[in-house]
Formats: structure tokens, sequence, C-alpha cells
């Protein structure tokens, strides 16, 4: 493998078994072999992207003892990690399609007129299982080479204040994960530390001031999953529906990306000390325009045929980026932002 060249942080949106698509353009990252990531922001699905990610290089870390070998191997077993990961989200999606469990779309429709604590009493959500069984908290809590294993920000919504609380470091554990990804329509609210949280697509998808103000690098790829423009005027209760949720879930990122790129023509026009604030570089991947085919509702469904079929559009996707954007990390930005947060 290619010695890393490039640095990158990487702000990973939710966005249910969309999130697959994700998958797939990490999966086209660190098979390259030229990228290091410093840090990860993500929110729901894209945490549990980026936990996954991050205990690969957790493992490495743990098995190798020079940074070079370590990283190496770090992507190799990301790689294995996500694709074990969202390969069981498959297979559990196939067995859930049509039956009564919470998170399927049986329950999905009751859930409607009933709330998580009567439909589902005992709070079951079978992905804290399956996290718990790829993912080693321990192990990243504590590796022996933290220049190996990216930072990572996890992102969920405090319900009594309203606001984002990311967890990061010691703080970060399947709780917070699975609080980062509960939608409160279909589950009970996630208790941390005598605090309750909700889905952090709520408060920031993903929340990008952390990797501002905590890491070094300046580039931050976006990967969006989220469709920021709709062209056609819903219509139907349900296209309405899907579209007030992707208009909520892209409010944060939109109000930050504002703020980008203010600080950026401040810094341009010298009304700003470089020295202390960062000129950030923004890239991303589009998901969300690859994605206009697929209805939000789609995101409930997680059956082992799509999830595979969005993990190859987002391989795509990050192959084409790296093809095109490469080149320009550490050297400019490529997301016009003004276009995206007017």
């Amino acid at each position: 493998m290619a010695t890393s060249s490039h640095t990158l942080n990487l702000a990973l949106q939710g966005g249910g078994s969309h999130g697959a698509l994700t998958w797939g353009v990490l999966d086209a990252l660190l098979e390259d072999g030229r990228i290091h990531i410093e840090g990860i922001s993500g929110t729901s699905a894209g945490a549990v992207n980026a936990v996954a990610l991050a205990h690969g290089f957790a493992q490495a870390a743990h098995r190798e003892s020079q940074p070079e070998a370590a990283r190496a191997l770090g992507a190799q077993l990301a790689r294995e990690a996500l694709a074990e990961l969202w390969r069981g989200v498959g297979a559990m999606g196939s067995l859930m399609w049509g039956s009564p469990l919470p998170g399927s779309p049986f329950m999905g429709a009751l859930n409607q007129f009933f709330s998580p604590y009567q439909t589902n009493p005992l709070d079951f959500n079978p992905l804290r299982k399956l996290l718990e069984r790829v993912v080693d908290f321990e192990a990243l809590a504590n590796t022996p080479l933290p220049e190996v294993v990216p930072r990572l920000f996890v992102c969920a919504t405090n319900v009594r204040t309203g606001r984002g609380h990311i967890f990061s470091g010691d703080k970060l554990s399947a709780d917070a994960v699975m609080a980062s990804a509960c939608l409160p329509q279909l589950f009970q609210a996630v208790e941390i530390e005598g605090e309750t949280y909700w889905d952090g697509g709520f408060s920031g998808n993903p929340a990008l001031h952390p990797l501002i103000y905590h890491t070094h690098c300046n580039d931050i790829l976006l990967v969006q999953i989220n469709p920021i423009e709709y062209n056609d005027i819903p219509s139907t209760a349900a296209d309405i529906s899907d579209r007030m949720n992707e208009v909520t879930f892209n409010a944060s990122l939109l109000a930050e990306l504002r703020a980008i790129d203010f600080v950026k023509r401040l810094l341009e026009q010298g009304k700003l000390d470089p020295e202390r604030y960062k000129n950030v570089l923004l890239h991303r991947v589009d998901g969300g325009a690859v994605l206009r085919g697929y209805k939000a509702s789609s995101k409930s469904r997680a059956d082992l045929r799509l999830v595979l079929e969005l993990f190859e559009l987002g391989r795509e996707q990050g192959l084409l980026w790296l093809r095109t954007n490469r080149r320009h990390i550490g050297q400019r930005q490529t997301l016009q932002i003004n276009e995206n947060a007017p």
C-alpha cells in the first residue's frame, strides 16, 4: 500500500440505511492508501460508520508498533469492519422486513399513532448488539498509537436543552453512538450520565466545529447523503414529510457552512488573524444528488440488496472524487459554499 501523502478530516452525515453509500465512499478512500484521516465527525449512520472505521485503525495500533505499518494494516481492518457492520445491517434488515420488530416498516407505521414507550417498552434496538460485536470501544479509548487512530466526534441532541452534544475520547461509547442514531419516533431516548439524547441530526448533521477546533488539518471532506435541493414541489403527504425531514436534517449543516464561508471571506480580506483562525478547505462527495432517485422513506429499508447497491454507488462516487480532487487536498477548497448555503 502506498504511503499516505494527504491528510483529511471526514464529516459523515446521517441518513438511515443510506449510510451504506458512505460505506462505499470510505471503502474507496481506504483502498487508495494515500489518504491519512486525522479526525471524523459523524452523526447517526455517519457515527456508526465513523466508529467502525476507527475500530480498524485501533486494532492495527494494538498489533503494529510502527505508525506507517499500523496505518497500512488499519486501512485494511477498517474496510473489513465496515463490511462486517453493513452486511450485518443488511442481513438484519432482510429479516425485519414486514416483521413486528422495532425499526421495521411495520413498526414505523404503528409509531405514527403510538410512541416507542408504548410499542417498544423494553427499548429493544437490534443495531446495538451488532455495533457492540463489531466495534471494540475499549480499544478505541486506549490506543497505543493515537496518531494512527482518527479522532472521533459523535453528535447527539440533548432532549432537555435541544442543543447538540459532542461525544469524544473516553466519553465515546456504544450508548453515545446509539444516542446519535436515536430517532424519537422509533426508539426511546438514550440516557447517558443523567441526560437523555435523541438523534444528532436535529442539531449537527454532521457537526463541523469539532474538526475545526480539535484537529490540525485544514481539509474537511463532507460526505453528504441528504439532498439540499429538491426541484419538484412535493404534493403527496409522503413526499411532503420526506422533504420536511431533509430540510430539518440539513439546517444545522447549512448554518455551519455559512459561518465557515464568512470566516474565510474575512481571512481573505485580511480582517482576521490567520494565526488564530483556521482557513478551512471544504470538499464534498454529494451523495444527496446520487440518492435523488431513492425516496427518503427508503432510509428505513435496510435489506442486503439495497445496502450493497448503495455501497457500489458510494464506491463510484468515492473513486470519482479521488480522481478529480485528490490533488487539491491542502491546496484549495473544492466545495462552492455560496451555491449551497446562500
